[in-house]
């Protein structure tokens, strides 16, 4: 079942008009406040943005999470809250469902779950998310790990916002790489520079790009009592070639976020921040941040260099 574009902007349009709390915040995204940072070369843009506090500050630990309702589960949701279904490859036991997400960092921020709940992995979904980047004309994709970012973990979900705001899909092209695989139709790539861990696939062929994927994913460290490894992924398709970033991560949240007094910052970086664009709920964290903070977060979520070299050698060896 494919998505029509047209709905979709239609679906938009009913939401902020019926939606009293989505169409605030939306256009609340008009007054955000951004300043722009150069680290490493790499740019990146923050956002002051109040209403992600619900997200930032998300607790996300076992017990927080069976002591709420999912508010992903179709039951839990608002009533005036509307979707688009969405079915991978005729699975119509595994149906997805388009939403508007009520607290925006894009200007077209989407939220798209399953109807069923289950854990967020991605293992045996990047097929229905590289459809998802094809069909969904003008947006980029994005998927957070169930200790990357994620503030439902227990209902596995991918997340969608306007392509170009991303600082990454741009500079992309500009970042030094390591060609670590390439035949006729696919490439992957070591990224490097800032984000210590971060492998590009691209290819003229999903299939392709889900099976390199597959194979990475594969090789990846697992920590002791996870289920998958620690990801961000962001997936657009532009020009008839899918994109796949791959950021493999050593921690959930910096050592700032459970600082306290004025060393803390509410900051829980996941896919949006990673691909240059970090949202701050709190104004005096926007006024603090800057290029050492940014460095030091990074340092501390992104795997070690040493990792980082083993993940490199893992992947030639498996795509050998």
């Amino acid at each position: 079942m494919k998505i029509d574009n047209q709905e979709l902007v239609a679906l938009f349009g009913e939401q902020l008009a019926s939606w009293e709390q989505a169409g605030n915040n939306y256009k609340a995204l008009e007054n955000v406040i951004v300043k722009e940072l150069v680290v490493e070369g790499f740019p990146f843009k923050v956002q002051f943005n109040p209403a992600r506090i619900v997200s930032s500050s998300a607790k996300v630990d076992a017990k927080s999470i069976t002591e709420r309702k999912c508010f992903l589960c179709s039951e839990n949701r608002p009533a005036v809250q509307k979707g688009l279904d969405y079915v991978y490859k005729g699975d119509f036991q595994n149906p997805y469902t388009v939403l508007v997400n009520p607290f925006p960092i894009f200007p077209r921020h989407l939220t798209i779950p399953m109807l069923a709940h289950t854990d967020q992995l991605i293992g045996g979904r990047m097929g229905a998310m590289l459809s998802l980047a094809n069909q969904l004309d003008g947006y980029t994709l994005f998927y957070n790990g169930p200790k990357c970012g994620a503030s439902a973990p227990d209902h596995f979900h991918f997340q969608a916002g306007n392509k170009g705001f991303l600082t990454i899909e741009e500079h992309l092209h500009k970042m030094e790489k390591e060609v670590l695989f390439t035949n006729e139709i696919a490439t992957v790539s070591s990224v490097k520079g800032v984000f210590r861990g971060l492998v590009a696939i691209e290819s003229s062929e999903a299939e392709e790009a889900e099976r390199l994927f597959g194979l990475l994913f594969s090789r990846l460290p697992v920590k002791e009592g996870e289920k998958e490894p620690m990801v961000n992924i962001l997936c657009w398709y532009e020009n008839g070639v899918y994109v796949i970033l791959l950021y493999v991560r050593d921690k959930h949240r910096p050592s700032h976020y459970f600082a306290e007094g004025d060393a803390n910052i509410l900051l829980s970086p996941a896919s949006v921040d990673l691909g240059g664009v970090l949202i701050t709920p709190l104004e005096k964290d926007f006024h603090k941040m800057d290029e050492t903070l940014i460095a030091e977060i990074l340092d501390e979520i992104c795997v070690s260099e040493g990792e980082n070299l083993d993940i490199i050698d893992k992947i030639k060896t498996v795509l050998r």
